[in-house]
């Protein structure tokens, strides 16, 4: 789905980081949205946390940087990184170019997948999220 210039996947889970997860097996892909790239400008940077760390909901594990902004990567659940996208170390910007494809940042394996019912599911279910929160800063 395409709204409002955004490329918003059906298939996939969103947080209010504006980040999404992709179910993969028993692990799960996350990226930063394509609203996201394009609202921070051009990726510059992605810090990649080491194989194996633990991950707790709502608690700051990494970090992603353009040339105007700096932002924090949240945790959307309970779990263990298992992957980050060892590409990103040297093309930062494959996450402004391909946000859903090779600009994936990392795989998670959650304590339960079954967290992911607290996510926002799907395109229609996001855009009615993100037109309230605009509604509510008066945009």
């Amino acid at each position: 789905m395409n709204i409002g210039g955004h490329q918003i996947p059906e298939e996939l889970y969103y947080d209010k980081e504006h980040y999404w997860l992709r179910p993969e097996g028993e692990l799960l892909v996350m990226g930063m949205t394509d609203f996201a790239q394009k609202l921070a400008g051009e990726i510059v940077y992605v810090q990649l946390p080491l194989e194996g760390k633990a991950l707790s909901a709502g608690k700051k594990f990494a970090k992603v940087e353009s040339g105007k902004w700096v932002g924090k990567v949240f945790a959307p659940l309970d779990g263990e990184l298992v992957e980050s996208n060892i590409a990103l170390e040297d093309n930062p910007g494959l996450i402004n170019s391909d946000p859903y494809g090779q600009g994936w940042m990392f795989k998670i394996r959650p304590a339960d997948m079954a967290d992911l019912d607290g996510l926002i599911h799907g395109a229609a279910a996001i855009q009615a999220w993100m037109t309230e929160e605009m509604a509510k800063h008066g945009k």
